[in-house]
């Protein structure tokens, strides 16, 4: 079992974790096919943090975001984000807790029978003491804030690869999450859009005040993080902290 110290940058340190795994396991499968996919998992990641999740392909990263993001039940140990437990956590507990956070995956998901407005203005609709109007506004703000203020019209087909990872974070993040969840986003991009998109992700999520976990297989974009931690065969077998 290896517990990962806490990140030392002077706006980590001074927040409480937002994430805080302790000694959780996870299967897939039951009966004789059951199989164990994380170990006796232990992190923190603190609020304002960026932490960029590695390692090679099955070591059980998309695993520990999911777990982490609510999209699916942790089975044993302990999970607590914002301060509430996961762990075993009923379906309605899951949807609540989903609502606090922003996804962003490497296919962008965006529904191609909607305008990029109509996109953003999705990552909104849960919250019902906003009108239409008022979600229309900030989706247009978002995405002029990322860059496509002259492409709310657009629809996905019209828009390049980059354009649309744009589109994604700004759906992502247009509802002021406190945590963003990232699962290859630069995956399908070339160098400069996926540099790009990191950047704007980091960018953002510094004015916004929240927490970004994203997982990578791009060793381009790791100078963005405060932290990386490495996974192999569902362990968590390393990090470091980039100053």
């Amino acid at each position: 079992m290896q517990t990962l110290i806490a990140n030392e940058s002077d706006r980590a340190t001074t927040q409480a974790p937002v994430i805080t795994v302790q000694n959780l396991n996870h299967f897939f499968g039951h009966g004789q096919l059951r199989k164990q996919v994380l170990f006796d998992i232990n992190l923190e990641i603190n609020a304002g943090e960026i932490v960029i999740m590695t390692g090679p392909s099955g070591s059980g990263k998309t695993t520990l975001l999911t777990l982490s993001g609510g999209l699916r039940s942790a089975q044993e140990g302990s999970l607590k984000v914002l301060g509430q437990e996961l762990c075993g956590a009923s379906a309605e507990a899951l949807t609540i807790a989903r609502r606090q956070n922003g996804y962003i995956f490497q296919a962008h998901n965006l529904h191609h029978s909607l305008t990029a407005l109509q996109n953003v203005k999705m990552g909104l609709e849960l919250h019902n003491h906003l009108s239409l109007a008022e979600m229309r506004d900030r989706a247009a703000a978002m995405l002029d804030h990322v860059g496509l203020g002259n492409r709310l019209d657009y629809y996905p087909d019209d828009l390049s690869g980059g354009q649309k990872q744009r589109v994604a974070i700004a759906r992502a993040l247009v509802s002021h999450p406190k945590i963003v969840l990232a699962d290859e986003p630069t995956a399908a991009l070339d160098s400069k859009s996926g540099r790009d998109v990191v950047n704007l992700m980091q960018t953002l999520a510094k004015e916004q005040g929240c927490t970004i976990l994203l997982v990578t297989h791009d060793n381009r974009i790791l100078d963005v993080a405060d932290r990386i931690v490495e996974m192999e065969d569902g362990n968590l077998t390393n990090n470091s902290i980039n100053r």
